[in-house]
């Protein structure tokens, strides 16, 4: 992977709307399938606005990582420029923390779809389903960069095919075609669109932001475009699609139903047909919201390897994760070791974990992800000559998240997350202190030399 990355050889060339279909297939997940229900019962109708900011807010941070990306393109994206713009400590702490934020949520990602898939093998144990995913998601890895890009973009037409049936069949529900007629969901005042105040509006925008990642991964994949200038291309476009299909279909659910007539442990596109007894629509849509699962963990598994290599090339980690063991696979075997022990205990302490503490390990998790697009903010300028609208771009996507990171503080849910990632960073942090005068011993040796 690590050389298909870094390269120009012709198996990597990706067109712009590629990258933005890949970018779709990584971001449609679980986070949308699942975690958007968490954010209607935080805020209620005005989960359509958080998801709208939250959109701006990831449309900005990807613009900033496409135009380093189109000046100088690098095959560790993020972490590579953290490194360029502060010096080594930036590079690490910015891989780590995204690598650490990866596992955990891979291991989310794994438990959700295994559970999923119980719905219709009940006696077939969880731990069953999450290896054999788990396996899958590794054999990706081994597929090269075009294949990988190929099944994405196979990925992200199921999954988009799966919410416009939804779209389809609400539009159809709501005049009448079907049995059943829908409760007046619709807000008639301000205090119905925001019901649980601005403080509920505020808690909710961590969930709506988490529905977006995966631009990391859309970020080491451009290296691979063909025109590296397209790449913001890319991105508008990707968010742009994303956006209307969100908004579209947290719409028509919230028209269906009353807010508070949503589960937070079930898809809130289920609940909001399930009294018209289409007894189909479960079962497909149960096998759309696996897809999405698998396919955002087998985009974050390419993700962590790739950074893992780059982080080991760079004298950051073990120079064993960069070397390639066997010359059959494109992938150096022991970066997806690492990744795969890292996966094996993701897995375990998904499992055995109360189910309260695992979900405020991975809500840290999420939250490590947007400590690195703030962080991305703060270091675009120092590479990028900026335009006045990219200052002012800047700002606003700082503020969005900062708003997101800063409204876990308020919810119950989410509280204890926040003070978990605090400790991972912490972690991290004294891992740099106790490197740094290693890596200036180095460089007074390098100077020598």
């Amino acid at each position: 992977m690590g050389k298909q990355t870094g390269s120009n050889s012709s198996d990597g060339k990706l067109a712009w709307w590629q990258l933005s279909l890949i970018g779709v297939g990584c971001i449609i997940g679980t986070g949308f399938f699942l975690g958007s229900s968490i954010a209607i019962k935080m805020t209620g109708p005005s989960v359509v606005l958080a998801f709208l900011m939250a959109a701006c807010g990831t449309y900005i941070v990807f613009e900033a990582i496409a135009k380093m990306s189109a000046k100088d393109p690098q095959k560790g994206a993020f972490r590579s420029y953290a490194k360029k713009a502060y010096g080594r400590w930036a590079g690490f702490c910015s891989g780590w923390v995204y690598w650490c934020s990866e596992m955990l949520i891979i291991g989310s990602q794994l438990t959700a779809i295994s559970l999923l898939s119980k719905f219709w093998f009940p006696d077939v144990p969880l731990w069953m389903f999450a290896t054999g995913f788990a396996i899958c998601g590794l054999l990706v890895l081994f597929i090269g960069t075009k294949a990988f890009g190929k099944l994405e973009s196979v990925f992200a037409v199921i999954k988009v095919a799966a919410i416009f049936m939804f779209i389809v069949i609400a539009v159809l529900a709501l005049t009448g075609t079907f049995d059943g007629k829908p409760i007046e969901g619709l807000p008639r005042s301000l205090n119905e669109f925001f019901p649980t105040g601005a403080i509920g509006f505020w808690s909710s925008l961590l969930f709506a932001f988490y529905a977006h990642g995966g631009i990391e991964v859309m970020s080491v994949m451009a290296i691979n475009l063909r025109n590296k200038e397209d790449a913001p291309k890319a991105g508008k476009v990707m968010i742009g699609l994303l956006g209307l299909i969100y908004f579209t279909a947290l719409s028509l659910a919230l028209t269906l139903i009353p807010w508070n007539s949503f589960q937070q442990d079930k898809s809130p596109f289920v609940v909001a047909l399930q009294s018209y007894n289409l007894d189909f629509f479960p079962h497909v849509f149960n096998g759309a919201i696996i897809i999405a699962g698998f396919s955002t963990m087998s985009a974050s598994l390419f993700s962590v390897t790739t950074i893992l290599l780059t982080l080991s090339e760079d004298g950051d980690a073990p120079a064993i994760f960069s070397k390639q063991k066997n010359k059959k696979f494109k992938v150096p075997l022991p970066a997806v070791a690492l990744t795969s022990g890292g996966l094996v205990l993701s897995i375990v302490t998904s499992l055995l974990l109360p189910g309260k503490v695992y979900e405020y390990i991975t809500t840290a998790a999420g939250l490590m992800l947007l400590y690195n697009w703030f962080f991305i903010l703060t270091l675009y300028h120092r590479l990028i000559e900026p335009s006045p609208s990219d200052k002012v771009k800047r700002v606003i996507g700082m503020i969005l998240v900062f708003l997101a990171v800063s409204g876990t503080l308020f919810h119950s849910t989410s509280r204890p997350g926040f003070f978990i990632s605090l400790v991972f960073i912490t972690i991290i942090a004294v891992v740099v202190l106790k490197l740094r005068k290693t890596w200036e011993k180095e460089k007074t040796n390098e100077s020598n030399v």
